[in-house]
């Protein structure tokens, strides 16, 4: 069973792999699970469009298709995970983890929309794990549905833009970037975590200072 996981595990992060194998599709598909359901929040949204924008350089892939049909797939999934989260509601918070959820990673997108209010939609968008559940907590929040669409198409585009954009300039800049895409993937992972990180060591740095007073 673990082999499994492992296996499953390395072959969804294999952003390189997932678009040679399933091209735009895939693309597609990757973004629409990692932000409309739940158990999509381990999948590589970032890099993965990081990589698809340097493959659109390179021809392998149609970047004037890409940037309208993944931000469409973008603002769907997070209208599913808004109706979720309004049709779920507080229950949300009582169900218990499992493999495919857990209670932590939406508590921390409910921190995030007490902190940030509605612009938490567009935000989120760029912070892993946090973009999978901040539609549900906006949905069991109530908030305004033609406010949450204004925030969601916003995010949406500005996520999807922003990442695919990078990798193709980064690709022209770059002779043979491919050969380094590894190197590229990794360093975008980082930086994709690096808020997440510091929002982490800022909250372990206030509660020592609170103990400590």
């Amino acid at each position: 069973m673990l082999d499994f996981i492992s296996s499953l595990y390395h072959t969804v992060t294999d952003v390189q792999g997932l678009i040679q194998w399933g091209g735009m599709l895939m693309v597609c598909s990757v973004v629409f699970v990692e932000t409309g359901l739940f158990f999509g929040f381990f999948l590589p949204g970032d890099s993965l469009l990081v990589t698809a924008g340097i493959f659109a350089a390179m021809g392998d892939l149609n970047l004037s298709l890409l940037l309208p049909l993944v931000s469409l797939c973008a603002i769907a999934g997070d209208q599913v995970g808004y109706w979720i989260g309004r049709r779920a509601g507080q229950a949300l918070y009582r169900r218990e983890d499992s493999f495919l959820f857990r209670r932590q990673h939406l508590q921390r997108a409910h921190d995030f929309y007490e902190k940030y209010g509605g612009k938490t939609i567009v935000l989120a968008r760029f912070v892993p794990i946090v973009r999978t559940f901040a539609p549900a907590v906006a949905g069991a929040a109530s908030m305004h549905y033609r406010r949450f669409v204004t925030y969601n198409v916003v995010g949406g585009v500005l996520w999807v833009w922003s990442m695919l954009l990078t990798g193709y300039f980064l690709s022209a800049a770059i002779p043979n970037i491919d050969r380094h895409i590894h190197l590229v993937i990794a360093i975008v992972v980082f930086l994709s975590i690096l808020p997440g990180l510091i929002e982490l060591l800022r909250s372990r740095r206030r509660k020592a200072d609170a103990l400590n007073s």
